[in-house]
């Protein structure tokens, strides 16, 4: 049996002539500060489970598998500390993509321990490119949420 969703509206992102365009420069943007597209999939994958984005999990899933995350990944990535799959560098990019989403659930949000992990790995810019990126998942999965925009729908 599958469950049939509907979405409250059109994603507003669709809807306001200016917002769709505007969004889509800044996704290219992620992609220019030299982080892997893999890294950058996992980023936003992992983001959006934590957001419980249902839309963005499963385009989150075939993008990074596009990728070539491998599928072991992609079924670890919820529990990336306890699995073997995840390299130091996506390790660090994962730690920071959940501080960095779970900004309210600490004084602390991204303690300096998460950054200086991440900045082993990443110079300045690629960090900017990973920030942007988990800031974009966390847009997106606000208003996929909102307007219950159902996964595996195109929009």
């Amino acid at each position: 049996m599958q469950h049939e969703l509907k979405p409250r509206m059109t994603n507003p992102a669709y809807l306001l002539p200016e917002a769709g365009p505007a969004i889509q420069n800044l996704v290219k943007a992620t992609r220019q500060g030299g982080v892997p597209e893999s890294i950058l999939e996992l980023v936003h994958l992992r983001a959006s489970q934590i957001n419980s984005c249902g839309f963005c999990v499963d385009y989150g899933v075939k993008s990074a598998r596009k990728a070539g995350v491998s599928d072991e990944k992609l079924f670890a990535v919820a529990a990336w500390r306890e699995a073997p799959y995840f390299s130091d560098e996506e390790r660090a990019a994962l730690a920071l993509a959940e501080h960095a989403t779970r900004i309210a659930d600490t004084s602390d949000a991204v303690p300096d321990a998460v950054w200086d992990a991440a900045a082993d790995h990443f110079d300045e810019k690629q960090l900017a490119a990973i920030v942007l990126m988990v800031g974009l998942t966390n847009l997106f999965n606000r208003l996929n949420v909102t307007v219950k925009q159902p996964a595996g729908v195109a929009i």
